[in-house]
């Protein structure tokens, strides 16, 4: 059998995603997938419009809305007497942005990224268990658990939250963050279905707990979601996240609330784990992808929508596919030079290391500057600059929320030096975002 040019190793939305998006660049694709048949496990997601977007440059757009719902608003509420706090207008995103926001079935995305991969002449295949990987002298190769050997020009390993592959390039191991969730769909054709307005993602937000409800499959289905932070593991306990601490979690919720809590699956949770921010996702020409290269909780609103959306960069980067033949010739050898020294008109960006410096808009140089937590860009060549080697896209280990919560991606731009108006302010101290941001 001819070595394809790309092997991708799960075929979860993410490991779909990139093998279609890599075979419209004309390279011959593989998915091995560990499985016996290709499936997702869950209910709905929502799409926001920077991943709608890539559905429309994949032509799948039309066909992602029609099996999904395009609400009209986001409300948050409070969980505990259930009064309206907030409302976004969904609509005007597609206005500002031309793309929507779109909420879908985790089961009719994959589906439908399955059935364009197949009309695109990728090579699917299921009860592939990859075990090893390895770099060659001509590309890569995969080790699967019954010895045989798979190789390509390059591997991406889009092989979830405990990647075999990332052992390439991290020893470390799945954190728990102490939060779970359960789901569960209901027919909207009558009870509890029937009573909701499903042109609207509505959010409850309560103490350590959310409740996130919203329609699935043009207003056939309603989707609901709980999410809580577990006691027991917080105490240490390995049996945790259970349905009695469920319905402990949601005790003290508005009536809707509690009445939602019976129609979740009570067979089956979530439980939420984070991984150590790596500074590179390649080893050679092998690549990590989605859970396995950055994990996101699953009841974050995009976390779906990030796997599709790093799946479209990746068949993005030009620098690995030839223009003239269209076949791939490997990753960048190098990264874009930036200049480093001290800049005298700069902006500072929130994804530098903690302690390094740099030169603000008084023209101090770089090594006599106040501490700075911002890669430094120019406002008049627009390049970075500083010494730390860190591309500006990779946070550091120490942006991390110090205390675990769903929603960690390094958001706490903390008391950091800002040039501005050629004098230096200092931002305030971390705030958590709100709950939005933690949807389900």
């Amino acid at each position: 059998m001819t070595n394809p040019d790309v092997l991708v190793v799960g075929g979860g939305i993410g490991g779909l995603g990139a093998a279609y998006a890599l075979a419209r660049r004309g390279l011959a694709v593989r998915v091995l997938e560990q499985a016996a048949a290709f499936g997702e496990v869950g209910a709905g997601i929502q799409l926001a419009p920077n991943c709608t977007r890539i559905l429309d440059d994949y032509g799948l757009l039309d066909e992602a809305a029609a099996l999904g719902v395009l609400p009209h608003a986001m409300i948050m509420r409070d969980a505990v007497d259930g009064s309206e706090l907030t409302r976004l207008d969904l609509r005007d995103l597609e206005r500002r942005y031309g793309h929507p926001y779109l909420v879908i079935h985790r089961s009719d995305l994959h589906t439908m990224l399955l059935r364009a991969c197949e009309r695109a002449g990728v090579h699917l295949r299921t009860s592939q268990s990859v075990v090893a990987y390895a770099n060659t002298a001509e590309g890569a190769c995969v080790t699967l658990a019954d010895g045989r050997r798979e190789e390509a020009r390059v591997v991406i390993a889009a092989d979830g939250l405990h990647s075999v592959a990332r052992g390439l390039l991290s020893d470390d191991r799945p954190v728990s963050s102490a939060y779970v969730a359960y789901r569960g769909t209901t027919p909207t054709a009558s009870g509890r279905g029937a009573e909701v307005d499903l042109s609207e993602v509505v959010v409850y937000v309560g103490p350590r707990c959310h409740f996130v409800h919203y329609g699935l499959r043009g207003g056939g289905l309603l989707n609901q979601v709980a999410v809580f932070e577990s006691p027991k593991a917080r105490a240490g306990e390995e049996d945790w996240g259970t349905p009695d601490e469920l319905d402990a979690a949601f005790e003290r919720t508005c009536d809707f609330v509690r009445e939602g809590l019976p129609h979740m699956w009570r067979d089956r949770w979530w439980r939420m784990y984070d991984r150590e921010p790596l500074m590179t996702w390649v080893d050679g020409n092998i690549a990590l992808l989605g859970d396995a290269a950055h994990p996101r909780f699953s009841t974050s609103p995009r976390a779906r929508s990030w796997r599709s959306r790093t799946a479209g960069c990746s068949a993005n980067t030009s620098p690995g596919v030839s223009p003239t033949t269209g076949r791939w010739t490997g990753w960048p050898s190098s990264r874009p030079t930036r200049p480093s020294g001290p800049s005298t008109a700069a902006v500072c960006s929130p994804l530098r290391a903690p302690g390094a410096t740099c030169g603000t808009s008084t023209g101090r140089p770089a090594e006599t500057a106040t501490p700075c937590y911002g890669n430094v860009r120019s406002t008049t060549t627009r390049s970075w600059t500083g010494s730390t080697g860190r591309p500006p896209w990779s946070p550091p280990k120490s942006r991390r929320c110090s205390h675990r919560c769903p929603w960690r991606r390094r958001r706490t731009l903390s008391r950091r030096p800002v040039a501005s108006g050629g004098r230096e302010r200092t931002r305030g101290p971390p705030r958590r975002l709100p709950a939005v941001a933690r949807l389900g």
